[in-house]
């Protein structure tokens, strides 16, 4: 089996290999980490300049897209869910998308209250 986890702004780079994987009948799960946009960089954005510009964009729904390929698709709604679902789409034998809704706001707050620790100016 393979797992493959990207950010929605990667998956969206190369959404068009899902139909490979489909067409050869790839056991292929793409756990997407959607955060509705380029979160990483909008991440180190904010840290430097204290704003994020151009990162944010709208989504197609990545269940029905990867439906639309033949593939099976998967939402997760709450953190409980998670678990089982990625452990049922691995037990698959048909590529799958699962869509995992992120919230990467805690990440600022953990570098602000490291950066007082490590370095309190």
């Amino acid at each position: 089996k393979i797992l493959a986890v990207c950010g929605d702004g990667g998956f969206m780079m190369s959404e068009q290999e899902l139909e490979t994987a489909v067409r050869l009948n790839l056991p292929v799960v793409c756990l997407i980490l959607n955060d509705g946009g380029y979160g990483l960089i909008a991440w180190k954005q904010l840290n430097k300049f204290g704003k994020e510009f151009g990162c944010r964009f709208g989504n197609p729904d990545f269940v029905k897209f990867a439906e639309s390929f033949g593939a099976k698709g998967y939402r997760v709604k709450s953190e409980d869910e998670l678990a089982p679902i990625l452990k049922n789409a691995l037990l698959q034998k048909v590529p799958a998308v699962i869509d995992c809704p992120v919230d990467y706001s805690e990440n600022l707050k953990l570098t602000a209250a490291l950066g007082k620790i490590i370095c309190p100016v």
